[in-house]
């Protein structure tokens, strides 16, 4: 069982902060982060290839899924909280390791179901999916 929780994610100011809480010093120069190499998947990447969805107009049980993330689990599926490589493109290009992959129940299915939630590492930057991986949609938290 994955046990990645949203809070664990903490992005680069969020690592300065604990270098310096850590050791009491922060260095001058940040070591900027790696950039992805450039493949079939991501080269044409816009903004127009993710819309967006209204969090109050997500199903239950992506409030559900939206939840356990929050609490860090425990996820009804072993998949839950493992990478989500974005082999589709559809999503802005990032290294390996910075998307995440949480199962959204999907009501009378025998299986996971097509529903997903995708997580990046920036606060609320987190992607719905109702057709497994053809389409996203970035979740706004503010209505």
């Amino acid at each position: 069982m994955n046990l990645r929780a949203r809070g664990v994610r903490i992005g680069a100011l969020g690592a300065l902060l604990s270098t310096f809480l850590l050791t009491g010093q922060t260095s001058a120069t940040a070591t900027p982060a790696p950039v992805p190499a450039t493949t079939a998947a991501t080269a044409g990447w816009t903004a127009a290839d993710v819309g967006d969805i209204c969090w109050t107009d997500l199903p239950s049980q992506a409030h559900d899924t939206l939840d356990l993330i929050a609490r860090g689990g425990p996820y009804p599926y072993p998949q839950d909280g493992g990478t989500f490589h974005n082999r589709e493109g559809l999503l802005p290009p990032q290294p390996t390791g910075y998307y995440a992959e949480y199962t959204v129940e999907t009501p009378g299915s025998s299986t996971r179901g097509a529903r997903r939630i995708v997580t990046g590492e920036e606060y609320e930057e987190d992607y719905y999916t109702a057709d497994h991986y053809a389409s996203f949609d970035l979740v706004d938290h503010s209505c």
